[in-house]
């Protein structure tokens, strides 16, 4: 199984980079974990809404330009689908066997994600309905995708 996480801008703090290190390293066992990072566009302050949807628009061209046909594209989203981290298992798990072999979860940028990306996405899946740091959600992204494995494995990581 192949695990992209697509998201736009970087991780600047080095404990958030240092987390997800920590992630992927215990990933290795699993899967193969990629990174995408495509560059943000500068949002200038009392941006309008048009303005802002042409810089959602730019984020998405560059996210879609990564992202292969064949992939199963689930975006994070607040107003996706919620499941419990076994839930996320089974879903993991039942991908899997219905041969799905790569999976790229989608991170917006700070203004979200054009609908473009929304279209192309199969799933749309919300941790919560509150809003989080892109950099810390990747953090909580790569936690989740190495605890639904430990709990396919019957591992005791999850509890």
């Amino acid at each position: 199984m192949k695990i992209t996480i697509a998201c736009v801008g970087r991780i600047k703090e080095k404990f958030y980079r240092d987390a997800v290190a920590e992630y992927e390293k215990r990933l290795s066992r699993y899967c193969r974990l990629e990174f995408i990072e495509v560059a943000d566009e500068k949002t200038p302050d009392g941006a309008g809404e048009a303005l802002e949807e042409q810089i959602k628009e730019k984020e998405a061209g560059r996210l879609l330009e990564k992202i292969r046909e064949d992939a199963f594209v689930c975006t994070l989203e607040i107003e996706g689908k919620r499941l419990t981290s076994e839930g996320f298992a089974k879903w993991v798990q039942g991908l899997t066997v219905r041969g799905t072999s790569h999976i790229v979860f989608v991170i917006g940028g700070s203004l979200g994600l054009h609908e473009s990306v929304r279209r192309r996405a199969d799933m749309a899946l919300s941790f919560s309905d509150m809003t989080f740091p892109h950099q810390l959600m990747r953090v909580i992204l790569v936690e989740q995708v190495y605890r639904a494995f430990r709990i396919m494995q019957g591992a005791p990581y999850h509890k």
